[in-house]
């Protein structure tokens, strides 16, 4: 399977703002719910973000809601997260995948990309 590619991250100071992009797979995006997870320094796993459904319905994680934006693009495979207001406890490798009926990623994981928020 084609592996997505995460990209858009970088240094920023607390407040600044970032978008991240994800370029998926037809296969993968098209049918399915699209999600942004990230993973902390020294986290073992990766924990939910948001997600957006193919009909543009989304959910947030509280800690992001009213900074963050998911969104996507349909005609482009391309999953966005608008971020703003950005906190040091954002800085996280972040990744995308798509989530079966069940709520679990199931597709292969990128590189992520790296969001590191200075205080």
């Amino acid at each position: 399977q084609v592996r997505p590619v995460e990209s858009g991250g970088g240094l920023v100071q607390a407040g600044g703002s970032l978008r991240l992009s994800c370029a998926a797979s037809e296969s993968i995006f098209s049918p399915n719910t699209m999600v942004w997870y990230r993973q902390a320094p020294g986290g073992k796993q990766r924990d939910w973000v948001a997600t957006v459904t193919t009909g543009g319905a989304t959910n947030y994680k509280d800690s992001v809601k009213g900074r963050f934006t998911i969104s996507r693009d349909n005609a482009k495979n391309l999953v966005y997260l608008q971020m703003n207001n950005l906190k040091p406890e954002d800085t996280a490798a972040y990744f995308c995948n798509a989530i079966n009926h069940r709520g679990s990623p199931f597709g292969p994981w990128g590189q992520g990309t790296q969001v590191t928020v200075s205080s």
